[in-house]
């Protein structure tokens, strides 16, 4: 029998250690590399200063704060700069070959820390390990040890700018390996929006205004990559997901695919382009999306959380995007008043609050029910719409339609 409260499960959080708590987690051998390059190093970053950067990693606050926010679970991305990174790990473009073994060295201490901080508490994060796919069999191994490690977030995926020619694009067969061992694992495949997949702008005025103009649009491109490489047809098991990337724009572009695809069945060609029939997957695009692939989607406003419905409320998952800026924290009941007023079906609210995210990433509901007993909004409460934007709130989630 359920409580009069949500087990709340936000599918987006983002944490990460700091200097100190990486070197101790560093291969003895990049020590010395690690302190120059901590030396010459200045954090761009202002939620990583000050008061505001021990939210990465201490434990009491963290709880404190989100189990005040109605919060008792969190999938955990990356957060701080791990060693030897120029900036933040959803931001970063990969690795030069120059730079591959020091970059490499810092996502695997990054892992170590994560591996070591999740388990403290396991029932209540699900950590997601970082790789590169600069090289398959680094990447396979680092799957292998995020699994046997306990990150049951599985591995952040970093999608790979066009100009970086020393590494292969997504749909490349040459990753078949790699996702042949994450479905044999279970290991979940994440994506989150960032500028890791963008090109690179060049020292031009225009640059800083084209890269968030466009960021958009490369942290979306991994999702059709995927569907139509035939990723899915080969490994129909694999579990996909997309984190803070809104929702509202999935349909449309199912839409345009299933309608590329049944053309290209029907006729052989899409204007002069032509299609053999041995090119075309057995099933369309949004098929593949409906078995393969989940949305967390962030800091929701009214219409991303009505996209449930189009996408499918199995595959839709609510997070906070906690400690951002743009979080619903410290106001995330508002911002689910807000977003799912007029929502009648309790049962459908539990999905995407927190049973998708504890389907797809392994939590343990029984486990976190006596927490979200104690501080989860009630059924009552998220029946109470919400208008207008909570004092010093920058959230989208307050000011999208």
């Amino acid at each position: 029998m359920h409580s009069d409260r949500y087990t709340l499960i936000s599918a987006d959080t983002h944490a990460g250690g700091n200097h100190e708590m990486y070197r101790d987690h560093l291969e003895a051998k990049y020590l010395d590399d690690f302190d120059r390059w901590r030396g010459k190093y200045a954090n761009p970053f202002k939620d990583l200063q000050a008061g505001r950067r021990t939210q990465n990693w201490d434990d009491e606050r963290r709880f404190s704060e989100q189990e005040a926010d109605g919060v008792v679970g969190e999938v955990v991305f990356p957060n701080t700069i791990p060693p030897f990174f120029p900036t933040g790990a959803v931001i970063a473009r990969p690795p030069q070959p120059d730079e591959y073994e020091l970059r490499l060295a810092g996502v695997r201490a990054h892992n170590r820390w994560l591996a070591e901080w999740c388990a403290s508490h396991p029932e209540r994060r699900a950590g997601i390990g970082q790789i590169f796919l600069n090289d398959v069999d680094d990447a396979i191994d680092d799957v292998r040890w995020c699994h046997e490690h306990g990150l049951r977030g599985g591995v952040l995926l970093q999608p790979v700018p066009d100009d970086m020619k020393h590494i292969k694009p997504l749909y490349a067969p040459a990753y078949d390996p790699l996702w042949r061992v994450c479905e044999e694992l279970g290991v979940v495949v994440n994506t989150h929006s960032g500028g890791a997949g963008m090109p690179d702008y060049g020292p031009y005025p225009a640059a800083g205004m084209l890269w968030i103009t466009e960021t958009t649009f490369f942290s979306r491109r991994p999702l059709a990559h995927m569907l139509l490489s035939g990723v899915f047809e080969r490994f129909p098991n694999l579990r996909f997901v997309l984190t803070e990337q809104g929702a509202s724009w999935i349909p449309g572009l199912l839409a345009q695919l299933d309608g590329f695809m049944k053309q290209a069945r029907k006729t052989g060609r899409i204007g002069e382009l032509k299609y053999d029939a041995d090119e075309m997957l057995p099933l369309l695009p949004s098929e593949y999306f409906a078995r393969n692939c989940w949305v967390g989607v962030s800091f929701p406003s009214p219409v991303e959380a009505q996209t449930r419905h189009q996408i499918g409320i199995d595959r839709f998952m609510w997070g906070s995007d906690y400690p951002h800026d743009e979080s619903t924290w410290p106001n995330t009941r508002e911002g689910l008043r807000r977003a799912f007023a007029g929502t009648a079906e309790v049962g459908e609210l539990r999905q995407v609050l927190g049973g998708n995210a504890a389907e797809v990433y392994g939590f343990d509901l029984d486990a976190l029910a006596p927490i979200a007993a104690r501080v989860g909004p009630t059924v009552d409460e998220l029946r109470e719409p919400y208008s207008g934007i909570p004092e010093g709130n920058r959230s989208p989630a307050f000011a999208r339609p």
